[in-house]
């Protein structure tokens, strides 16, 4: 989700693929309910639409030609954006829980982290990525496990070589499940 990060999304002049479309319309959907609260996020809203569009209209938009690959790689990349979401999903339900629990509100999380009040509901919607200092001190105020602060994804790249090295070590017991090579 990295080129899709707020700071970036005015930079993106096309959708390369499936898995980034999803992410378009991800943070498309997302930035409704915030744009009401900041309306300077209303011309990245509209960036994003205009560049899904095109690239629907360049791949989607004539139907003799879709293929089997092209729906496969459609349906994988929906899978995982929609995992994405419900992490993001879940990680603002736990830390709204453990905010709760302790009395506090994302107004008090925005100070203790040091974010302005917009900022704060952009990390915690998913549409900006929270820092490692952020999931770290979010971790040890509220005692959320890591693993509910951290997406496990991994980059295509990165899985493309661990599959290779691992291969060619030839280390039965380090092989990794399809689940543990999440990608993004």
């Amino acid at each position: 989700m990295e080129n899709f990060r707020l700071d970036n999304v005015l930079k993106i002049t096309k959708i390369e693929n499936e898995f980034e479309l999803e992410q378009a319309n991800s943070l498309f959907n997302r930035l409704r309910l915030l744009v009401k609260d900041d309306p300077s996020l209303s011309p990245l809203r509209h960036h994003l639409a205009d560049l899904i569009e095109a690239y629907e209209n360049e791949h989607w938009s004539d139907v003799d030609s879709i293929t089997d690959e092209q729906v496969k790689e459609s349906e994988q990349a929906e899978k995982m954006a929609q995992f994405q979401t419900q992490f993001i999903q879940r990680r603002k339900e736990r830390i709204r829980s453990a905010l709760n629990k302790n009395d506090l509100n994302q107004n008090d999380l925005a100070e203790i982290l040091g974010h302005r009040k917009n900022y704060m509901s952009e990390l915690i919607n998913g549409v900006r990525p929270f820092s490692k200092e952020d999931i770290v001190v979010i971790h040890r105020v509220l005692g959320i496990e890591f693993n509910d602060l951290i997406l496990p994804l991994i980059k295509e790249p990165t899985a493309e070589r661990i599959r290779l090295t691992l291969a060619k070590m030839n280390k039965p017991q380090l092989k990794l499940k399809d689940e543990d090579l999440q990608l993004i």
